[in-house]
């Protein structure tokens, strides 16, 4: 068990806690939330940064961490629609978000299977990024009011369209994986 590996299973077990502090009435539970989101999202960089400098990238660190992404981002998707502060509009594009989400996951592990990868891209490094950053608005935004609930909104609309563009690149790398092989020798 590397240290690497520690805080990713750390964050995947600290999810259920920031949910229910979301719950919670008391307007500083919502502080407290927001502050164990931060961190939690801040340990999603420290660990991949700690398993390449300290040479401990491991194959159960390179399953776990994309899966610690997409169940924090999932369960504050849902802990965020079911309490209101995210609705409209924004539940469609949280509706894209998943299914991206789901589609790309399912994608690694078919072309693991065969031995072929889809590494992350650049782009989708962003994508996260601007997810993370638009959930903590969101949560943020029953304490500070309509402004934070728009930022909230209008990067959560980039994030999705960020996380359009990346799902297609990887159908597209992923499709010329399945394609079968040219056997005739035809270009």
């Amino acid at each position: 068990m590397t240290i690497p590996n520690i805080l990713t299973l750390a964050r995947i077990a600290l999810i259920p806690v920031i949910v229910a502090l979301l719950f919670l009435a008391d307007p500083a539970m919502r502080w407290w939330a927001f502050g164990l989101y931060v961190a939690i999202a801040l340990t999603d960089f420290l660990d991949g940064w700690l398993a390449r400098k300290l040479d401990q990238t491991s194959d159960l660190g390179a399953l776990m961490d994309p899966i610690a992404d997409k169940v924090l981002v999932a369960a504050l998707i849902v802990a965020l629609v079911a309490r209101g502060d995210m609705a409209g509009w924004d539940i469609a594009a949280a509706v894209l978000v998943l299914t991206r989400e789901f589609l790309v996951s399912g994608l690694r592990e078919y072309l693991g299977a065969r031995n072929a990868k889809l590494p992350v891209t650049k782009l989708a490094k962003w994508k996260t990024t601007a997810q993370f950053a638009a959930i903590a608005l969101f949560i943020l935004a029953p304490l500070f009011g309509a402004d934070v609930a728009m930022a909230a909104s209008v990067l959560w609309w980039i994030s999705a369209a960020l996380t359009l563009i990346t799902g297609y690149g990887y159908v597209a790398t992923a499709v010329a994986y399945l394609r079968p092989a040219d056997d005739t020798g035809a270009g």
